[in-house]
């Protein structure tokens, strides 16, 4: 599998429809897609990879089969966007929460759909950014210098 195509991510009724490289065929890439749940483990369909077992032919195109999928499978239906406040950096996916006056955070690698984020709470949303941004550069650097 290639990186995960957080760049190109959608936020659809309570999941993250996320893109990625499946492989390709004759020079064409074929995409598939995994998706996060905003009630996380509560839904079958956290973390899963394709639930629909349809593959596309572009981004728009894998986007539309996960977001009918959805449509017609979900096992809840969100009317917030627990996703709006999501970043990319250094192919990593940060998605940011608050509750009252605590910032805390996920955190996404490139390749996994893993949260590798610390239990950490943060006072707002640039502290928490800043401090997660560091950690990931000086990551960064210790793996070129080795």
């Amino acid at each position: 599998m290639s990186r995960l195509l957080y760049e190109s991510s959608v936020s659809y009724k309570g999941y993250l429809i996320i893109p990625f490289v499946f492989g390709k065929a004759d020079s064409y890439e074929i995409y598939s897609y995994k998706l996060l749940a905003e009630i996380g483990h509560k839904s079958q369909f956290h973390k899963a990879e394709n639930p629909a077992g349809i593959y596309g032919s572009s981004i728009i195109n894998i986007i539309d089969i996960a977001k009918e999928h959805i449509d017609q499978k979900s096992d809840f239906v969100s009317n917030g966007d627990s996703f709006k406040s999501r970043y990319i950096y250094r192919h990593n996916l940060i998605i940011v929460s608050h509750e009252e006056d605590k910032y805390f955070y996920d955190h996404y690698p490139p390749e996994l759909l893993n949260n590798i984020a610390a239990p950490k709470l943060f006072k707002s949303e640039y502290e928490c950014l800043n401090w997660i941004k560091q950690g990931i550069d000086g990551r960064h650097t210790r793996q070129r210098t080795r």
